[in-house]
């Protein structure tokens, strides 16, 4: 299929979503920890998640995906925010150890500096594949648009709808080359990161400022869910599998992303101990 016709079905797809009515949080989602920092709104179509001195907050999908196009619309804290991390990833299960893990990390930060975007993924429990962005724009000011597209074929993240990380699936060419496969639940939360999110944890929550809100929308799940049927989830009569790379405007748009926006990147840090990881990179 050209990738005009991938883009159009993209975009087809996106205005539904748009005009459907709105879904409730508890259709698809339930709380997980922190329940007391769990606060529903808007007739249970928005949650935020707050974290004070007793405990942050999350919620975890109530069904397990193979494969899918994951959205969350989020608002984080504004202001003073060091040490604050909201979240927005999918994991195997269960969440550590041995698994697999796709994330989205805001990493807040005091007053008059850009919170960072981090992206981070985990692969049979091996991290350090972090990049990390300043934003064109502030995320704590609106909500807006995070996007995880998993399929057989690659997975690629979007802020709001421009492509700004992408792994390929490359396990046919590249001897012991790793990618997410096992199927993965949606989480989210916000939490205390004091030991390392802001200035390598240099600065760290300041709690008198607390308590700290993110805001969580769009509850729907374009995915498939992995049942004992055996659903074949990588088959090309789901939409999100037709897309096997990027068009042409994406790659542009990723290309720019990673010049203007990008200020970290794993696979150009010498210095860190995770030089059998780089291959991955000419890749991607």
């Amino acid at each position: 299929m050209k990738p005009w016709v991938l883009l159009l079905v993209l975009l087809l797809s996106l205005v539904f979503c748009l005009g459907a009515p709105a879904t409730v949080f508890s259709e698809n989602f339930v709380p997980v920890w922190g329940t007391d920092g769990y606060h529903l709104a808007n007739q249970g179509t928005q949650v935020s998640l707050t974290m004070d001195r007793n405990s942050g907050a999350g919620f975890i999908s109530k069904m397990i995906y193979g494969s899918g196009l994951f959205h969350m619309r989020i608002k984080i804290p504004a202001g003073y925010t060091a040490g604050v991390v909201t979240a927005f990833y999918l994991t195997t299960e269960p969440e550590y150890g041995d698994h697999d893990e796709v994330d989205f990390e805001f990493l807040g930060n005091v007053n008059g500096k850009p919170v960072a975007l981090q992206t981070n993924i985990f692969l049979n429990g091996q991290g350090y594949r972090e990049q990390k962005f300043y934003l064109w724009f502030d995320p704590s000011a609106a909500v807006h648009d995070y996007k995880i597209l998993w399929n057989q074929h690659q997975l690629v993240m979007l802020v709001d709808e421009t492509p700004i990380r992408v792994l390929k699936n490359v396990a046919g060419h590249m001897p012991g080359y790793l990618f997410p496969t096992r199927p993965m639940k949606i989480r989210a939360s916000i939490w205390d990161g004091s030991g390392w999110a802001t200035d390598n944890g240099k600065i760290k929550v300041d709690w008198n400022r607390a308590p700290f809100s993110s805001t969580f929308q769009r509850f729907n799940v374009d995915a498939c869910p992995v049942t004992r049927s055996g659903a074949p989830c990588g088959s090309p009569n789901m939409w999100w599998n037709k897309f096997q790379n990027l068009t042409p405007i994406q790659k542009a748009a990723y290309k720019n992303v990673k010049r203007k926006y990008m200020t970290y990147n794993y696979c150009d840090d010498k210095g860190r101990s995770n030089l059998h990881l780089l291959g991955e990179c000419t890749y991607n």
